[in-house]
């Protein structure tokens, strides 16, 4: 029996650099090369990564409301609007925190786009890669998901193929149901997706009377997380006056307790009694946004006790990315 002739590399499909999915260090590269992957096209990904883009939705409208729903917010849709309008067959885009799968973008029956959000990227700029995602499900057959990959270096940013004119205005939703309009012909896989995304939601709502503040409900206590724009050195020493001066609270039983640090900006943290709702902390933190410009408009140094404060507050920031 003749032995099996091996492929050579020049009968291997060659892929383009963009085309090569994203495997295991210690596999062999997808590109056909007979390397390991991190001795190949591994390396040009991790040098991606290295080159990070700190503030990648900086530029697009509704900035904060970016970070909050990549971060913080289980379920919100928002609907997208092109900078060169929608493609002939395209209904509408809409982005989404979460996708079904965890796929990152799906294109449905009907033509419409759904992009998904909380998806890992294999590049260091996140605004790059859901510009590549988007742009290939535009151009998908209706009824398949998109699948992830590394962007091209000089691809399009969201800053670039959307209109940034247009309002950013995230609708909360109270779960998953948004993914299968129609439920009765959901895969069992989607449906199974469903189930277990629905589970693991926690009651969330958006603020009204400021931008980009979300409470949320837990079981031991409630909190508002609120994303802001100002630069972090600048809001930390305008928090520190406040917290020192005791008037950093939400209302009786509110309390100040840290910060996040997320794609470049700063997202102040309240724990909140079980009973305060998203209605109950609405006036409350319209008067903390009064108070807040007011010490960010000042300028003398800090007092000892408010950086003591600072140094407090900062102590207890975490960072998520």
């Amino acid at each position: 029996m003749a032995k099996k002739r091996p492929q050579t590399k020049a009968e291997r499909p060659q892929l383009s650099d963009a085309e090569v999915p994203v495997v295991g260090a210690r596999e062999p590269c997808p590109c056909g090369s007979g390397r390991r992957y991190k001795a190949c096209h591994g390396r040009a990904a991790a040098h991606a990564v290295t080159e990070l883009v700190h503030r990648p939705f900086e530029g697009l409208p509704g900035e904060c409301d970016w970070v909050a729903l990549r971060e913080l917010v289980p379920a919100a849709t928002v609907e997208l609007t092109l900078k060169d309008g929608l493609p002939e067959g395209v209904p509408s885009v809409t982005l989404a925190t979460v996708l079904p799968m965890a796929w990152p973008a799906l294109r449905r029956d009907d033509g419409a786009v759904l992009l998904g959000l909380q998806n890992d990227t294999s590049s260091g700029d996140l605004s790059r890669d859901l510009a590549d995602t988007l742009q290939r499900a535009l151009t998908a057959e209706p009824g398949t998901p998109v699948q992830g990959r590394r962007a091209p270096a000089d691809g399009p940013r969201l800053q670039d193929v959307l209109d940034l004119q247009a309002p950013f205005e995230p609708e909360v939703q109270s779960g998953f149901e948004f993914w299968v309009p129609d439920a009765e012909n959901a895969t069992p896989e989607v449906t199974a997706s469903l189930e277990r995304a629905n589970a693991a939601a926690i009651p969330t709502a958006r603020l009204t009377g400021v931008d980009a503040a979300y409470w949320c409900e837990t079981p031991e206590k409630n909190h508002l997380r609120w994303v802001m724009p100002h630069p972090e050195e600048q809001l930390l020493d305008a928090l520190a006056r406040l917290h020192a001066a005791g008037r950093s609270h939400l209302g009786e039983g509110t309390r100040l307790v840290g910060s996040f640090r997320a794609h470049g900006l700063t997202v102040p943290v309240w724990d909140l009694p079980s009973g305060v709702t998203a209605d109950d902390v609405e006036k409350p933190a319209a008067e903390f946004a009064e108070r807040l410009a007011a010490a960010l408009a000042a300028t003398e140094p800090l007092t000892p006790e408010e950086r003591r404060a600072r140094g407090g507050l900062t102590n207890r920031q975490v960072t998520l990315s």
